[in-house]
């Protein structure tokens, strides 16, 4: 007798964790919404709707082959999907884990959904937040060293392992010459997965695994390729590989295929018994255990007016590059975009140094921006993108998250790419038609928030530098014929 309709967000695709971890075969059914709202609300990049809808239906398959009652719905929204589970089972109690956005969780509390505490974290929400009332500033740095202390990770008699909390100064390589990055792991399509891609209409990489299955066999692939080399060439950006020594764990973090607690484990796992730098295995543990964490809980903590912030004033249209990487001839953009393009992926680095670095200096919108961001990336969700855009890649909260923009010219892509070498424009110049676009525009920009910054005292050398330029004035000539050919994609 279903006494309970258990609603799973996509998501939430976990029998261990969320709503399921209560859950009964004999007395609940568990709902499982594609909403065609989610499907044709904005211009998802068709590889990251492929990946939420095949690891949906492949999750439902696999819940139903356990013994639960499981009803897959197709409905105009996710309330008319719960309507239509409770017009055959009766009007019973909706329960679901907390949503992982502020939409949602307005939609359907109004509707009446009843939410058990989300999970799917390592950090409840208001625990969260009484880390965050404590603060002065929300430095991450400060809450990923008490994640440490209260999880015991990487902890060795009250002292970070290694002596110090974090290995930055080792992590910074550029691209090495002449290296051998391990082979990409596929994942091959399987009945259900071509059934989606027929319905989206579209051919599927073998990127992106979509059953747990898959998931685990990804972190396994990291562990024994990838964790090693992980660390030093963390911020690196080459032509030669698109991937580098990334885990591509993030996609089955943030839909459940994967839990932060067991990779965390698995690679503590490797450090203990294989023998993996730490380093390395440091600087994973501080993306997932800080960062991803951090991120959350600051979605949370800033509240839902938070994703409006435009401190900067930032008002130009998203340029064309974004949605075409033959509309430039700046390298390091074209070939960007272009990644993201054929797997709705790329790694921290090219996102927030050339993609979010071209936005933010550019003036593009930071909302027009973020909605990119969100409608582009296999691992985009708005508790994701909405902190990372409008705090650390566009300033556009005015320092709230970041003490300082992540702008920079041409030398620091000069320095951890291997872009510059065939580009057209020298990161050196600022000024004439070979210019760097990004070393023109990071003078210009500074240029122009030069009263804002005064204020910043880690602006203080940029400002220095910006003092000493003889050719400000052909700087901010160079700088507006850049944003008009950046605005006409002919850039």
């Amino acid at each position: 007798m279903i006494e309970r309709l258990l609603y799973v967000a996509h998501d939430h695709l976990n029998a261990n964790y969320g709503v399921l971890r209560t859950a009964n075969p004999a007395t609940d059914a568990v709902i499982l919404v594609e909403s065609q709202r989610m499907i044709v609300g904005r211009p998802w990049h068709p590889e990251r709707l492929f990946f939420l809808l095949s690891s949906a239906r492949h999750f439902a398959a696999q819940l139903a082959a356990d013994g639960f009652t499981v009803r897959y719905v197709k409905a105009p929204s996710t309330v008319d999907g719960i309507n239509q589970a409770k017009k055959e089972f009766g009007n019973l109690p909706v329960i679901a884990a907390e949503a992982s956005s502020h939409r949602q969780l307005h939609q359907l509390t109004e509707y009446g959904v009843q939410w058990l505490e989300n999970d799917f974290f390592l950090t409840p929400r208001i625990m969260f937040a009484q880390w965050a009332e404590s603060q002065k500033t929300f430095v991450m740095e400060n809450f990923y060293r008490a994640q440490r202390v209260r999880l015991n990770i990487l902890m060795s008699a009250g002292k970070p392992s290694g002596g110090q909390w974090n290995f930055d100064k080792e992590n910074r390589l550029p691209p090495p010459k002449n290296y051998n990055w391990p082979d990409y792991l596929e994942h091959e399509r399987d009945q259900i997965d071509l059934q989606v891609a027929d319905d989206l209409g579209m051919t599927p990489t073998k990127t992106w695994a979509t059953t747990r299955a898959g998931a685990l066999k990804q972190l396994e692939h990291f562990v024994a390729n990838n964790l090693e080399g992980f660390g030093p060439y963390e911020d690196a950006v080459t032509s030669d590989n698109w991937a580098l020594h990334h885990s591509l764990l993030s996609p089955y973090l943030n839909n459940g295929l994967l839990h932060a607690r067991e990779v965390i484990q698995r690679v503590l796992q490797a450090y203990g018994t294989l023998g993996a730098p730490i380093a390395s295995v440091e600087a994973f543990v501080r993306q997932v255990v800080g960062w991803r964490e951090y991120i959350n809980g600051m979605y949370w903590y800033l509240g839902e007016e938070y994703a409006s912030s435009n401190a900067l004033a930032a008002s130009r249209p998203l340029p064309p590059v974004f949605k075409d990487s033959s509309k430039t001839q700046m390298a390091c953009v074209r070939s960007v975009v272009a990644d993201v393009e054929a797997r709705a992926w790329t790694h921290h680095i090219p996102r927030l140094m050339v993609l979010s670095n071209l936005a933010l200096t550019s003036g593009t919108s930071p909302q027009e921006f973020l909605n990119w961001m969100r409608e582009q990336f296999v691992d985009a969700s708005d508790w994701v993108m909405v902190p990372n855009i409008i705090g650390m890649a566009t300033f556009a909260d005015g320092g709230k998250l970041m003490t300082k923009p992540y702008a920079s010219g041409g030398a620091y892509l000069n320095r951890m790419t291997n872009h510059c070498k065939g580009c057209r424009f020298d990161p050196k110049l600022r000024v004439g038609e070979n210019a760097c676009p990004f070393t023109t525009l990071y003078w210009d920009f500074t240029d122009r928030h030069r009263d804002v910054f005064a204020k910043n005292h880690r602006m203080f050398q940029a400002l220095q530098g910006l003092n000493r330029l003889a050719d400000l004035p052909a700087v901010r000539h160079r700088a507006a014929e850049v944003l008009d050919l950046l605005g006409a994609g002919q850039l």
